[in-house]
């Protein structure tokens, strides 16, 4: 035995809006299609993804931040309405 724990190492990413870290499976991945962003909630769309904690207040700050726009390396504003019905409805 080499003394190491079993422990499972999970892959952490950082929310766009907020700017701070958490574990991959607690925050919302965003992928970008044609001029919108889209929620990827099972993270299998394929392409550049963007993180963000599934609540309005980080969506908001995202948003007002121009983060998607700069996560996605894109000129010019994305819309978001997908994204917020997906938030708003989850917080049911």
């Amino acid at each position: 035995m080499s003394g190491r724990t079993q422990t499972r190492v999970c892959p952490e990413r950082t929310c766009v809006g907020c700017r701070e870290r958490a574990v991959k499976r607690d925050l919302l991945r965003i992928v970008m299609t044609e001029d919108a962003c889209v929620p990827d909630d099972r993270g299998t769309l394929p392409g550049r993804g963007a993180y963000v904690h599934p609540a309005l207040v980080c969506l908001d700050l995202a948003v007002r931040r121009r983060a998607f726009p700069r996560a996605f390396r894109v000129k010019g504003p994305l819309g978001t309405a997908e994204i917020r019905r997906y938030v708003e409805q989850a917080a049911l």
